[in-house]
C-alpha cells in the first residue's frame, strides 16, 4: 500500500528536482547571454569585461567564446 508518507516523501522529492532543474537552466540561459555579448563586443572592451569576473568564470567563458565562435581573446 502507498501510505500519505510515501506520497509526501515523493511529492517533496519532485519539487527539489524541479527547482535544481530549473535553476541550472536558468544558469546556463544567462551564461549563454553572456558568451553571445562578449562575442558581440569589440575586443578591447571583451578583454575588461572578462578580467572583471571570477578567474573560474572567465576562463570557462573563454573557452565558450573559442568553441561557439572561434574568438580568440
Amino acid at each position: 500500500m502507498i501510505s500519505g508518507t510515501d506520497i509526501t516523501v515523493w511529492t517533496i522529492s519532485a519539487v527539489l528536482a524541479a527547482g535544481i532543474g530549473w535553476s541550472r537552466y536558468v544558469k546556463w540561459k544567462t551564461r549563454n547571454t553572456l558568451v553571445r555579448e562578449l562575442a558581440a563586443m569589440e575586443p578591447e572592451r571583451r578583454e575588461k569585461v572578462l578580467q572583471r569576473l571570477n578567474p573560474k568564470l572567465a576562463m570557462e567563458m573563454r573557452e565558450q567564446l573559442m568553441e561557439r565562435f572561434q574568438i580568440m581573446s
